[in-house]
């Protein structure tokens, strides 16, 4: 056998039914394996004291060069050889840890950048926020203590229950801001999501030997399906007009008028900055949203709102703070002001995207570019020239007119909407019977 080489590890081959090895013909019992996956890693074997073979994984290839897995295999083999038995060594210290470790291990990690979440990219600073409450308030309270070699399925069901009937928050004290958590079945089923993840990652990097939540069943969750009804979006226009005769922050108000023109999520609107919008291609560059960058076609009633925000605005943001050079914050607190005064019950920042949503069903267009409207979708999220996508614009337009005319005190769908075609349009016969779907929808040519 060979020296082990970077070239013959980077030549090594995965096997679609097994394992593969090659060992290092300097060092004895020194290799690297290759997985079905294709993943590889260095790893030594040997035979302990009862002569029983065992392996010890040192990391995977690419985080470690063949040099420094060299090295540390042989501080490794040195150590059999004194009689030491590092593979048994390294499971005694995973059995001792404890959930709370394991929790700390994945927030450093993932503070740093370690572990990699959806898309195959660092996990958010806004999903570690939301982890990290979940392990301090839910998680640590319950099995915190316990050990993770002892943690069974029943164990990690039997506290979902206690979080949905609230056993966990009573103990948890109150950090940071935001309401305090009552439990519940959904705030249940997303805590153990974030545990079944940590200890997959955790797994995944051998700091555990298994996932022990594999296969845990979540609560059910009933879906959300809050929308304003066109009489509901009448009202809370008229209550906005009002309360900004009054003095309302007309921030929130506009942000919140945008966030019902658009679909967007609240702190895509919060976040908006001026250089992103394009009136000429009818759309919003995300560098990144919750599913990563994204453009988003938006109609001209969402344009004139941006527009009216930033003229004369020195602040980089649409929707810029009262004081410092960051955005504005605090809209949850005004909609909640002006719905109360509306008698409107329930609604939230997603009530808005939802209504958007259910005003574009209503109106007819198809589940396929309410997606992409939303950002659900593939469909218009990548492409350098949105108005390519006819569809996409007819239907942002004509909702976001639909809900303006709601909004502004008019009964909605009264007239027929002339949306014209710039130059380049591709408009075939299926965009056509999309956009008269869209009631009063007619797409003519450009001037």
């Amino acid at each position: 056998m060979a020296k082990l080489t970077k070239r013959n590890v980077d030549a090594l081959k995965s096997n679609a039914k097994s394992e593969a090895f090659i060992w290092d013909g300097e060092l004895r019992g020194f290799g690297v394996r290759v997985k079905p996956s294709g993943s590889k890693a260095f790893l030594i074997q040997y035979r302990n004291a009862e002569n029983r073979t065992r392996r010890l994984v040192l990391g995977p290839y690419g985080v470690l060069t063949v040099e420094i897995a060299r090295d540390m295999a042989r501080q490794r083999l040195t150590e059999v050889a004194q009689g030491k038995d590092p593979s048994a060594e390294r499971q005694a210290v995973r059995a001792g840890m404890t959930v709370s470790e394991i929790c700390d291990w994945y927030l450093e990690a993932a503070e740093v950048g370690t572990i990699l979440g959806r898309n195959r990219r660092p996990i958010k600073a806004s999903s570690l926020q939301m982890d990290r409450s979940r392990i301090a308030t839910h998680i640590k309270p319950l099995i915190g203590s316990r050990l993770i070699s002892g943690l069974k399925l029943g164990d990690i069901e039997t506290m979902q229950a206690d979080i949905a009937k609230g056993k966990s928050v009573k103990t948890a004290k109150k950090k940071g801001r935001g309401g305090r958590s009552k439990g519940g079945a959904g705030v249940a089923s997303r805590t153990i999501s974030t545990f079944r993840a940590l200890l997959g990652h955790a797994a995944r990097h051998n700091i555990i030997e298994t996932n022990p939540a594999t296969g845990v069943r979540q609560l059910a969750v009933a879906k959300r399906k809050r929308r304003l009804g066109a009489a509901e979006i009448g009202r809370l226009g008229a209550t906005m007009r009002e309360v900004a005769q009054n003095g309302e922050h007309p921030t929130a108000l506009a942000a919140i008028r945008l966030m019902l023109l658009t679909g967007f999520r609240r702190m895509e609107v919060l976040g908006l900055q001026a250089e992103w919008v394009s009136r000429t291609d009818h759309c919003v560059y995300f560098p990144d949203t919750k599913s990563g960058e994204q453009v988003r076609v938006v109609g001209e009633a969402a344009i004139e709102c941006i527009e009216a925000q930033t003229t004369g605005s020195p602040s980089r943001f649409v929707f810029p703070a009262d004081i410092g050079t960051c955005h504005f914050i605090g809209v949850v607190r005004v909609l909640s002001r002006v719905c109360a005064k509306a008698k409107l019950e329930g609604v939230t920042p997603h009530v808005l995207r939802h209504t958007f949503a259910s005003v574009a069903g209503d109106l007819g267009f198809s589940e396929l570019t309410i997606a992409g409207l939303l950002g659900h979708a593939a469909r218009g999220v990548t492409q350098n020239y949105i108005h390519l996508d006819a569809a996409l614009v007819v239907a942002a337009e004509r909702v976001s007119l639909e809900i303006a005319t709601l909004l502004d005190g008019g009964q909605g769908s009264l007239s027929v909407v002339h949306i014209r075609r710039p130059p380049g349009y591709r408009v075939n016969d299926a965009v056509e019977r999309e956009a008269e779907k869209g009631a009063g929808v007619r797409i003519v040519a450009a001037r």
